[in-house]
């Protein structure tokens, strides 16, 4: 039987200001302080060759899913509620790891330990932006791939959000078939480089609800950090 490809390949991202800006704390009708404003500039222009944004991503069919236990082809075993219930409307599932490299992290490290606080804290901010915005970047092409196919795709779902364990980023890792962009894990299931984000994408026909599915509408969990 032919196993699943996984596809690799390295991109350009845009880094979005406003975006940045969120990360900074900024609420979206407040701008930053000409000190931030002229750091932003700087550090923007300066990430566009700290950053090596990649990604990987293979796409595999759906056994089985029994209470909070799915069964992915290849004998991959998830297991969270929440993850059970978006994959049983699913036909396919999107396995991804991403990263922007590790020369921004760095860079931001050197400056906190020269004592460049705030000017650490910018860059930061930038890397988390340009990791999300390559996030979008991936779970649009793999949109792409399911709408030529009649599909479409749920929203992106992470290890450590809900009820799905961080220790499950071993069986994210382990799908990938060894190919990871680069990313590692540590003994506490922590990618290295920090920018970095694995997760998975529901695919599946529009008739069974996979684009609108929410676990957020039925969490009490009002001040969740990952609430959407």
């Amino acid at each position: 039987m032919k196993k699943p490809m996984v596809v690799s390949d390295r991109v350009n991202v845009d880094i979005d200001r406003r975006s940045v800006c969120r990360y900074l704390g900024y609420k979206a009708d407040v701008e930053p302080s000409a000190r931030i404003a002229s750091l932003l500039d700087q550090y923007m222009e300066r990430a566009r060759h700290l950053t090596e944004p990649s990604y990987s991503y293979i796409i595999s069919d759906i056994k089985s899913v029994e209470g909070s236990r799915t069964l992915v082809k290849g004998r991959v075993v998830f297991r969270s509620e929440v993850i059970a219930r978006l994959l049983e409307r699913c036909e396919k599932v999107a396995v991804f790891i991403l990263t922007i490299g590790d020369r921004l992290e760095e860079t931001s490290g050197r400056l906190a330990d020269d004592g460049q606080i705030v000017e650490a804290y910018v860059l930061d901010a930038i890397g988390s932006s340009v990791a999300e915005s390559l996030a979008d970047v991936v779970q649009s092409k793999i949109g792409d791939l399911a709408r030529a196919q009649g599909l479409c795709i749920s929203r992106r779902f992470s290890p450590g959000y809900c009820d799905w364990d961080i220790n499950q980023q071993r069986v994210l890792f382990r799908a990938m078939d060894g190919d990871s962009s680069g990313v590692c894990l540590s003994e506490m299931h922590i990618m290295v480089p920090q920018k970095s984000i694995s997760g998975i994408i529901g695919i599946g026909l529009r008739d069974q609800g996979v684009e609108s599915y929410n676990p957020c509408e039925t969490c009490n969990k009002r001040n969740c950090p990952g609430r959407r």
